[in-house]
């Protein structure tokens, strides 16, 4: 391998027949090139993707009630299902339930601070709505239980609506008025990787007192112990069996009680882009299949444009290994260099590209409260795949090399050397 006559030989040959091989090197460049920038693509949407669902819990479930479809024990559908403070209790204690925040609808609020005032969403929950949603806490804190049990006035302020109210003032103690009632402001927070921060946060049991709600709750925000489907179905299941014995409804009736299972979304996604992976694998290797063959074409004119030349040599003594070698050595060299170079390139684009969507990202979270918006991130491709890649080109140059080799080895110097 490390015969100096024998490169010296190769790098003759290349040097003869420099578009040749610059077009046989180009097909196996272009593959592999191909390859990282389809993975570097496919890894930047799925990356997106999947922080876009971190925005709140990935094992969330949202409950709402409706009105019923199908008639039950007797009683008649069109049947209106209303949750209440004791479905919360029930929730809260059922098997495979980590957290829960029961919430109630207020509409049309105005919220006021001084000479300022605008129209934002107020939410009644408990506490444990900061876990489902994943609201982070900018200043202050976040309901907490002793506001459930006392009913306090508090409220804790989305980061736009503390931007609009308060101008950048202190906010936390002070009062703003929701539909022209006082709330304490005890906290600032931002949404769960939104950029926008427009919603205020009230006790549950507050928003009932303070707006005529007595019991009601309209939906349910969970987040579930469970980490295949199969599991996250058989804890909505059970929920919703003992929704339906309590509230006297088929259990299968999506009207009457209607779910979303967040688990069950990530989990399919997660499998449609382990499918676009295996996709994106097989075009790539396609490609570089292609190149492999254009070279092994390539090494199979090369045998027979130098078939007296390998007559001589076996004549001369040469062993058929030594044949073999110098074919493969070739084959494997013009493979591993042009390869590296479309692996160097491609990984460069994807790393520049990479770089810009960075920097777009910071952009959009310094306009947004420090959270981004984006559905294409890190479009790279980890150092593992890239060796393998070289592996690969290893490989191909090999593969393709071997064929002509074994025609070489097996010209007969007589045959060679007979005049044609």
């Amino acid at each position: 391998m490390f015969d100096i006559d024998k490169w010296q030989e190769i790098f003759a040959t290349i040097k003869k027949n420099k578009m040749r091989t610059f077009l046989t090197g180009f097909s196996v460049a272009w593959g592999i090139f191909m390859l990282m920038i389809l993975l570097g693509a496919g890894n930047g949407l799925s990356n997106g993707v999947s922080e876009n669902f971190m925005r709140d819990a990935v094992n969330a479930m949202w409950l709402w009630s409706g009105r019923t479809s199908i008639p039950y024990k007797g009683m008649q559908e069109n049947r209106e299902i209303r949750f209440t403070n004791a479905d919360y209790d029930i929730l809260k204690d059922l098997e495979g339930i980590e957290h829960t925040s029961g919430r109630y609808y207020i509409g049309g609020n105005l919220f006021s601070y001084g000479n300022e005032y605008g129209e934002y969403s107020a939410i009644t929950c408990h506490p444990d709505l900061k876990d489902v949603e994943s609201i982070e806490i900018v200043e202050g804190r976040f309901v907490n239980q002793v506001d459930i049990d006392q009913t306090r006035k508090s409220v804790v302020l989305g980061k736009d609506i503390y931007d609009a109210l308060f101008n950048g003032k202190e906010a936390i103690g002070e009062y703003v008025r929701v539909n022209n009632i006082p709330f304490k402001v005890v906290g600032i927070c931002t949404e769960g990787g939104g950029t926008r921060h427009r919603n205020a946060y009230i006790p549950v049991t507050t928003g009932q007192k303070v707006f005529n709600g007595s019991n009601r709750l309209h939906n349910f925000a969970l987040t579930i112990n469970a980490e295949t489907l199969e599991e996250s179905q058989a804890i909505e299941n059970r929920v919703r069996e003992r929704l339906a014995r309590k509230h006297k409804f088929d259990a299968t009736d999506e009207s009457a009680m209607g779910s979303y299972n967040k688990l069950e979304d990530v989990i399919q996604t997660m499998k449609l882009f382990q499918a676009i992976d295996i996709f994106i694998w097989i075009i790539g290797i396609g490609t570089l299949i292609a190149g492999v063959v254009g070279v092994s074409n390539i090494m199979l004119i090369v045998v027979k444009e130098r078939t007296k030349e390998i007559g001589i040599r076996k004549a001369i003594g040469a062993s058929p290994a030594s044949v073999i070698g110098l074919i493969l050595l070739e084959a494997v060299m013009i493979t591993t260099i042009a390869g590296y170079i479309g692996l160097v390139l491609g990984t460069g684009l994807m790393e520049g590209l990479n770089f810009i969507v960075e920097k777009q990202f910071e952009a959009s979270a310094a306009t947004n409260g420090g959270n981004g918006e984006t559905l294409f991130r890190n479009p790279t491709v980890d150092l593992g795949i890239a060796l393998l890649a070289t592996l690969l080109l290893v490989v191909a140059g090999a593969i393709a090399g071997y064929i002509p080799a074994k025609r070489a080895a097996k010209i007969k110097p007589i045959e060679a050397l007979r005049d044609e």
